[in-house]
């Protein structure tokens, strides 16, 4: 069910909102989390963030409040839109569209809306704060969740985060790595091979194409689990890691979904090794709501990687 509350306050869509409960059946005790979807002006991943928030919500149900900042629309005003039950999948999803100067105090809109006695959680599916931590939504929540994938310049985005980061931060960018930081570990679990492969002489490449941060976190990783010199090339998806007795090599086609693991001495494997999806990274990053520090020391580790 999707209704629509044109020119409306938030006392009115809290009581909206209590009314659709009472005659959906629905309650508000299985909701885990308060996730904030905050999207910039004029953005048209709307629904494509509202999309993969319902489906990360069947994993950890709760209330998704979207917020929409129109200040060159006439207002100040709010225009809100509640979906529930098929349209919300196993959580509640609030759109709040911030008119004129409105637009400007989203942290004071969305506090009525808060569930009591449960964690917040931020997400900026395309552009985020210089220091997410000290913005007025950032500073109401556990976890801040950025993208820096879908950021103007990735590149530049991820390196941003190196200083700004404070314990709760992470970016839907590492979660992609996962497959891929799996693989690797596994072939890491025999002695001999983190011997040879972390030992005098061994080094790293990690390609990817430029505007792919994952690629750049990946390098920071191995720079700081394998101590190596580590560089980030620009190519097909690729991460080969070599010493003078054996080689380590991951590699995928930029658009398939089956990598190739290849290791010295051993036949070469197919593994899966899709591209995951903006609903999958971000239900796992809703798993934990402590401080990621791997994820830190990777992005601390980017520094240590050489990009000729």
């Amino acid at each position: 069910m999707i209704v629509d509350i044109p020119e409306t306050s938030t006392g009115e869509v809290s009581r909206r909102l209590v009314d659709l409960r009472k005659e959906g059946g629905a309650i508000t005790l299985g909701r885990v989390l308060t996730l904030l979807v905050s999207l910039p002006a004029g953005s048209a991943r709307v629904e494509e963030a509202i999309t993969a928030a319902k489906h990360a919500g069947n994993e950890h149900p709760c209330r998704v409040i979207v917020l929409q900042p129109l200040p060159d629309e006439p207002g100040p005003g709010l225009d809100a839109q509640i979906r529930v039950g098929g349209d919300a999948g196993a959580s509640e999803v609030l759109v709040l569209r911030l008119r004129g100067d409105l637009a400007s105090h989203e942290a004071a809109v969305v506090i009525p809306f808060l569930l009591p006695d449960t964690p917040v959680v931020v997400w900026w599916p395309e552009a985020a704060p210089d220091v997410p931590a000290e913005d007025p939504l950032g500073a109401l929540a556990k976890r801040r969740i950025t993208d820096a994938t879908l950021g103007v310049d990735p590149p530049a985005a991820i390196r941003a985060r190196i200083g700004s980061y404070v314990a709760g931060d992470t970016d839907l960018a590492w979660s992609r790595t996962t497959p891929w930081r799996a693989l690797l570990a596994s072939c890491f679990d025999e002695a001999e091979t983190a011997t040879t492969l972390t030992g005098p002489g061994a080094s790293a490449v990690v390609t990817g194409r430029h505007n792919e941060p994952a690629f750049d976190l990946i390098a920071g990783w191995l720079a700081t689990r394998l101590n190596i010199p580590v560089t980030r090339t620009v190519g097909e998806p690729l991460v080969e890691i070599t010493s003078d007795e054996e080689y380590l090599r991951l590699s995928r086609p930029q658009t398939e979904l089956t990598g190739l693991l290849s290791r010295s001495g051993l036949p070469d494997a197919l593994v899966p090794l899709a591209r995951r999806d903006t609903d999958v990274c971000l239900a796992e990053e809703l798993r934990r709501l402590d401080a990621d520090e791997v994820y830190h020391e990777s992005l601390d580790g980017i520094e240590r990687v050489s990009y000729p």
